[in-house]
């Protein structure tokens, strides 16, 4: 027998342990893959949300690849922890420390090989559909399957790279000069497992801290917050597998009722030591788990944004004109003409902006300049737009600030009125309120200072107000075309404005926005967005349930003995599956449980930014996660118990 053959038949001999690990490793390179195929598929190239598409991909590849990276190191050493009798009769007879070596590198290499040969294959085999599905979520004509060499190549070269690094990183993981430890691998009893109270307290102030700041946190705080809640979520989840649960397990053994009622005593007992000695594998799958409910659920409810989009954008066309712009009329009759062109009935409606000097202000970063416009001109545009109006006219020296989104109005709340002094006159302008609507979108003005993410365009002020201003700094001019089936206007004055927008702040004599094509534009971004999340998340969650599964093959002959010995004082086939079931749910369904409850949380805070509730996307995206993981629970379940009861009954 070669070598070769020696590394071939003891992963043929372990197929059982290694094969959660190999279709793990297969399905990544798979998505990875078709990923690549998106990537590069010519179709794709010539979309509008290339550029923004091209990102997203690219991030999917390289998060996927570095979680690969992990995993694999983490799974092939917990495979040679759980194979340390083997390594110790090997080298008793004979073989030396160099060729062990190799036979852990050549076993590791054909398991990666043969996932990377799996992986492109199934690649290949679905690839149209991936493809199919894809254009279809995103909204794009379908896409022509093609195997573009740069796929392959990419795929290919980085996942051997992958597997070549880490199969000589093998040969550190197995460092020991003791035949005895290797012997007595698995054999040795277990010691008790020990909690400290300081530590398992500590574990449920951090989580119970983190979901307070969660919970009360707003659009304003929430970016402040995030770090340290993150850190304190973290550390209290480690905190909580390696010491809360235990001492809580300790503390329930102590009822007696309880803990000496039927099979209680074997579940409880066994229970601590499994979570002890699993307590790195356990937080590894909830902020893997997290990760995954987190990023699907975020990207599946910011499609709740869609909802607004005719509120943050009234007119099918704005035009913005700023000073000593000599193609403002040329650059209207255009717009006409080709409205015209489509069949497109409109309305106009105009709105001068006046930028006031600000003498002196109570604002928290004071502007320069006090973005104005009057009320009738407001009026008039949100009636051009359709949209229902009843606001009274504030009086002469009050404002009332316009939002620029929808979004912005989170961030009410938690902006205080502020008052200007005008340089001109020495006029007071005072904030009262804030517009209902939005008269002029987000981006064709420069705005108002904000400390944070708000946008807010300036204020609506009277007519009598606003005629008092004669000497601004500048007037612009903002012109919008009302068009009542705006998504026919996709496109529109493409030698104008690309992909649907310009803003204040590029430098150019005009700004522009067209709503047909940003609405393509955000509907599509959305939909990658949310494909890409799926993928990644799938395989975040596929590998999840990979670390449950070949660790608790790992522990499959330990087990074997631990029940043989029971069942020699009578424990039936009926006891010994209800606590390889109660056992088993415990370990599949806390870190579920506490990724579940870590995401709620997560998408509480994440509520703050939207107006409308986001709580149907977000539970459907859970419900979906846990209906998954108790089909693999039932799965697991019944190939363990056929395991455990070949050798016992």
């Amino acid at each position: 027998m070669t070598f070769r053959q020696i590394a071939y038949r003891n992963v043929v001999r372990n197929k059982r342990t290694y094969a959660a690990f190999f279709l793990s490793s297969a399905f990544s390179v798979m998505i990875f893959f078709v990923c690549a195929l998106f990537l590069f598929n010519p179709g794709v190239r010539e979309g509008m949300i290339y550029a923004a598409a091209a990102q997203a991909f690219t991030a999917a590849e390289c998060i996927m690849y570095v979680f690969s990276i992990f995993f694999v190191l983490y799974s092939v050493s917990s495979f040679l922890k759980s194979r340390k009798r083997e390594f110790g009769i090997l080298l008793l007879h004979g073989m030396t420390e160099g060729q062990l070596n190799r036979m852990i590198f050549l076993e590791t290499m054909l398991i990666g090989s043969g996932a990377i040969a799996a992986g492109v294959a199934a690649g290949m085999l679905f690839g149209k559909l991936f493809l199919m599905i894809g254009s279809h979520v995103i909204g794009i004509s379908q896409l022509p399957f093609v195997l573009p060499w740069q796929a392959l190549a990419l795929t290919v070269g980085s996942f051997a790279l992958l597997f070549f690094l880490i199969s000589l990183r093998t040969s550190r993981l197995m460092r020991t000069n003791r035949l005895i430890e290797l012997f007595q691998a698995g054999q040795k009893p277990k010691s008790e497992p020990k909690a400290s109270a300081a530590l398992a307290w500590l574990a449920a102030a951090l989580l119970g801290v983190s979901y307070y700041l969660a919970v009360t946190a707003t659009a304003a705080t929430v970016y402040v917050r995030m770090l340290p809640v993150t850190a304190m979520t973290i550390a209290g989840t480690y905190f909580f597998y390696t010491q809360l649960s235990v001492y809580l397990l300790k503390r329930w053994t102590r009822n007696r009722r309880f803990f000496w009622n039927r099979t209680n005593i074997v579940t409880i007992a066994d229970l601590a030591y499994r979570l002890k000695d699993n307590a790195r594998m356990f937080f590894m799958v909830t902020i893997i788990s997290t990760v995954s409910f987190c990023s699907v659920g975020v990207f599946a409810s910011i499609n709740s944004l869609l909802k607004h989009f005719r509120a943050d954008y009234p007119a099918a066309v704005g035009y913005l004109s700023k000073p000593g712009n000599a193609d403002e009329q040329r650059h209207l009759e255009e717009i006409q003409a080709e409205l015209a062109q489509r069949g497109l009935p409109y309305e106009t409606a105009s709105i001068a902006v006046k930028y006031a000097p600000v003498a002196s202000s109570d604002a928290a970063i004071p502007p320069d300049t006090l973005p104005l416009i009057a009320y009738s001109d407001y009026r008039r545009a949100i009636e051009a737009a359709g949209f229902p109006f009843g606001e009274p006219q504030p009086a002469d020296g009050e404002a009332l600030v316009f939002i620029s989104s929808q979004r912005t109005k989170a961030f009410l709340a938690v902006r205080k009125p502020v008052s200007y002094t005008l340089a001109e006159s020495g006029l007071t302008v005072r904030e009262i309120g804030y517009a209902e609507h939005v008269p002029i979108p987000d981006h064709l003005l420069p705005g108002l200072p904000s400390a944070n993410d708000a946008d807010f365009g300036g204020v609506v002020v009277s007519d009598r107000m606003f005629g008092q201003i004669k000497a601004p700094v500048r007037i612009e001019t903002y012109t919008g075309f009302y068009v009542r089936d705006y998504e026919r206007t996709v496109g529109l004055a493409a030698q104008l404005v690309e992909q649907g927008e310009i803003r204040h702040d590029e430098g150019r004599p005009y700004a522009m926005t067209v709503s047909g094509t940003l609405l393509v534009m955000q509907r599509s971004l959305y939909s990658v967005l949310l494909f890409v999340a799926l993928l990644v998340g799938a395989v975040f969650f596929i590998a999840a349930g990979s670390f449950l599964y070949f660790r608790l093959y790992a522990d499959l002959d330990y087990d074997r003995r631990q029940y043989l010995t029971i069942a020699k004082v009578g424990l039936t086939d009926r006891e010994l599956g209800t606590i390889v079931t109660r056992q088993l749910a415990i370990l599949f369904f806390v870190p579920i449980a506490m990724a579940i409850v870590h995401s709620i949380f997560a998408f509480i805070a994440l509520q703050s930014f939207f107006i409308l509730s986001i709580a149907a996307g977000m539970g459907a995206v859970l419900v979906s996660f846990f209906v998954a993981q108790v089909l693999y629970f039932f799965f697991i379940r019944n190939r363990y118990l056929r395991n455990l009861r070949k050798s016992l009954f």
